[in-house]
């Protein structure tokens, strides 16, 4: 009966995928594409593409150009190069930044002020008296390959603040907002332990969260799966490209096996 169960629930998810994908119109998905091919992307990151699939991925997040967006921790602006040109002149968009630190945002707007200035720079999560993102205002909260950092404790000291980063992103949102999150994903077979030290993080661990803090879960897509990464290298998910962090030992064999095995999870905030 378990199997059975187990069996019935997967299917369910998929059905809701493909209802999702079903939905979505022609003109968004060619409005993201234009983003996607923007002429202002940097070549480095546009030749990620083939690893981070950012158009079917902002298009299962149904990511509107009149949206009100937030990225969380847009650091060097990898996803930023995209949601920019996708809402200028019609949506809004914050970059929400770790202890103040918009060295990237910053970056982007000295080179090109007229598409990346109007981004609203706010603290994520912010601390009382920092600038933050308005209650019910966002649409739209994205965070690309950040939950495991925060379970990690990444700038806190080793300290887990994942709840409260769940909360403040529930807070930010309209009812009925969307929050889009893609992370790499750890087998659930995996230790616990291995997700303080790792950088991957397991699809319950990032289900539990979001619930706790008050979201419903929509659907997942497997359009950032990698089958040939098996989550058990010698320095994390950081020795997969693009990070290699044993530089040039065995660098031929983790070129081929690509960026990480990641989760791509949709939820709303009811």
């Amino acid at each position: 009966m378990r199997h059975r169960l187990v069996a019935v629930a997967a299917i369910t998810t998929l059905a809701a995928v493909a209802s999702v994908a079903a939905q979505q119109p022609a003109s968004l998905r060619q409005a993201i594409d234009a983003a996607v091919a923007a002429p202002s992307r940097t070549p480095a990151n546009s030749a990620r593409d083939k690893y981070r699939h950012p158009a079917e991925t902002l298009a299962f997040f149904g990511v509107k150009p009149g949206d009100t967006v937030v990225e969380i921790w847009p650091s060097g602006g990898w996803y930023t190069e995209i949601l920019a040109p996708l809402t200028k002149g019609k949506g809004t968009l914050y970059a929400a930044v770790p202890s103040g630190n918009a060295k990237g945002v910053e970056a982007l707007k000295a080179k090109d002020a007229a598409l990346y200035g109007p981004i609203r720079v706010v603290s994520f999560p912010a601390a009382a008296g920092q600038a933050k993102v308005p209650d019910g205002t966002a649409d739209v909260v994205l965070t690309f390959r950040n939950v495991h950092n925060w379970r990690m404790g990444y700038q806190q000291s080793g300290q887990d603040y994942s709840p409260e980063a769940f909360k403040q992103m529930y807070a930010m949102l309209k009812k009925g907002g969307t929050l889009g999150i893609e992370d790499h994903r750890l087998p659930e077979s995996a230790s616990d332990e291995r997700e303080t030290k790792s950088g991957y993080i397991k699809v319950s661990t990032v289900r539990r969260l979001a619930e706790a803090a008050g979201f419903k879960f929509v659907g997942a897509s497997e359009v950032n799966a990698n089958k040939a990464d098996t989550a058990d290298w010698p320095n994390g998910v950081w020795t997969l490209p693009p990070s290699y962090a044993l530089k040039d030992q065995d660098r031929a064999k983790y070129a081929a096996i690509g960026e990480s095995d990641r989760m791509t999870l949709k939820f709303r905030k009811p």
